[in-house]
């Protein structure tokens, strides 16, 4: 990392009563750096978006985004489409905080701007069809196009793989990827599931219940560091270049907590 951090989070704490998601925690994001969130339901990874995106104040520390363009891509399912809303106009709407200026010149850049965007995320086909009838995939492609039509410096992905099959997933994190190596745009990704983006990750912040480690995925994902996390025996093993976690405590496993083995 070079230069001064795109995000910066110091001594940051998060608090709702009783219940700490985080506490001491200190983070840097560099321009270009690709950063993975993990960690069970409920341990506060989309609340850590809530606060750099200014919806969320934190109980102690700061947190500073050095940059004003950035990207948002929610989680699937989080907002309701009009039925009338196509995908041009989803795109369309990642423009509403940029001024072009009135008149031709300005409607004419908004369009070559949407337009580009819909061809870099292969969505041309399917654009102009209302969102409601859109598969996952078509419409999460079209989520991506919105984050990065404002060209951001900074792209928060909140559970973009979710839901997607392993061809949509891939060609999602591909997307992302090309934007953070070609632009310099900072990623910060939340997922459960690392295998898709691992060979994309620089570093990784995992959260369990108010504990955290931050470090290359090889620091972080070994048996040692998740065992500490979950004060539970964990055991991390690498596969074809993939890696997995199993572990008999319930709250290592995200999507069904009697079952022994999970993908992290």
């Amino acid at each position: 990392m070079t230069g001064e951090p795109v995000v910066s989070i110091r001594d940051a704490s998060l608090s709702f009563g009783a219940r700490t998601l985080w506490s001491g925690l200190n983070l840097d994001v560099g321009r270009g750096e690709f950063l993975a969130v993990l960690g069970p339901n409920g341990a506060g990874k989309s609340t850590l978006f809530a606060v750099l995106l200014g919806r969320q104040r934190l109980s102690s520390g700061t947190a500073h985004v050095a940059v004003h363009g950035i990207g948002y891509i929610p989680q699937q399912g989080v907002v309701d489409f009009p039925r009338t809303l196509r995908g041009v106009d989803l795109v369309s709407l990642g423009l509403d905080g940029h001024r072009w200026g009135l008149g031709l010149r300005g409607a004419v850049e908004r369009k070559r701007r949407v337009a580009e965007a819909i061809e870099a995320v292969g969505a041309g086909p399917f654009a102009r069809r209302p969102l409601h009838r859109l598969s996952g995939g078509e419409q999460q492609r079209l989520r991506v196009a919105q984050a990065l039509v404002g060209e951001p410096e900074l792209l928060l992905c909140d559970e973009p793989l979710l839901s997607l099959d392993h061809n949509n997933q891939r060609a999602v994190s591909e997307l992302i990827e090309r934007r953070r190596r070609e632009e310099g745009t900072a990623v910060l990704f939340v997922t459960h599931e690392i295998n898709p983006v691992l060979s994309y990750v620089d570093k990784m912040l995992y959260l369990v219940d108010g504990r955290f480690s931050i470090g290359s995925p090889d620091e972080v994902m070994t048996s040692a560091t998740l065992s500490t996390l979950y004060r539970s025996d964990v055991d991390v093993v690498r596969i074809g270049g993939q890696i997995h976690v199993t572990g008999a405590h319930s709250s290592v496993c995200e999507d069904d907590p009697h079952h022994p083995q999970v993908q992290a």
